[in-house]
């Protein structure tokens, strides 16, 4: 199953965080993501990596990880002007 389709371009933008609880940067991210996606009526998602091993495998070290549109966008820091750039304001 792929987590990360690319939405039509008539579609709402879409951010998909990857995270994995306890991670005080995801924590971070995620303020950042829902406010910039609020600001800018995108939608996001959030999908914890320790529920699935492969995503787990792949992006441990990279975490937190986004998604924009299903194409990774950035890992570790949220940059929200970089975010609001890559949604298209």
């Amino acid at each position: 199953m792929n987590l990360f389709r690319r939405r039509p371009e008539t579609a709402a933008r879409t951010v998909t965080l990857l995270s994995k609880p306890g991670c005080h940067l995801c924590d971070d991210a995620r303020v950042v993501i829902e406010r910039v996606a609020a600001e800018l009526g995108a939608t996001w998602e959030e999908v914890d990596i320790t529920t699935d091993a492969e995503l787990q495998h792949k992006y441990w070290e990279q975490i937190p990880v986004t998604f924009v549109d299903g194409r990774q966008h950035d890992f570790w820091r949220v940059d929200e002007k970089r975010l609001r750039r890559a949604l298209g304001s």
